[in-house]
């Protein structure tokens, strides 16, 4: 089971990107798929869960009213579309499949499978 992250890149303040993410190997509908970022010196924090089956989706409060996630489960892919981005959101961001009960979900030891991380640089 493989995750491959996409769409990184460079963006001024205010603008906005859409992450992606394509599991393999498995069904997405399995999991509940989390985007976690990592800046330099900074842990890792969740930024957004989205609970398999139709369940809820929840975002941190640094990006919450700015973030959407999504997923299809059909294609097996799962989006992160960011707006009004900030250069606070510059980091590594990572998608993640695991299997978290409720209260752990935000704890990225809960995740078995990562993506290999795409960088977010936002700078004007």
């Amino acid at each position: 089971v493989q995750l491959q992250a996409s769409g990184g890149g460079l963006v001024q303040p205010g603008g906005s990107l859409r992450l992606s993410c394509t599991l393999s190997g498995s069904t997405l509908n399995s999991y509940t798929i989390a985007w976690f970022r990592q800046a330099p010196g900074k842990e890792r924090e969740g930024v957004s869960v989205s609970r398999r089956s139709g369940g809820m989706t929840y975002y941190s409060d640094s990006v919450k009213g700015r973030f959407t996630a999504s997923r299809d489960d059909a294609k097996n892919m799962a989006y992160l579309q960011m707006n009004s981005l900030k250069t606070d959101d510059t980091a590594v961001y990572y998608c993640a499949a695991g299997s978290p009960i409720l209260s752990a979900q935000w704890e990225s030891r809960m995740y078995r499978v990562w993506g290999q991380g795409t960088q977010v640089t936002v700078s004007s």
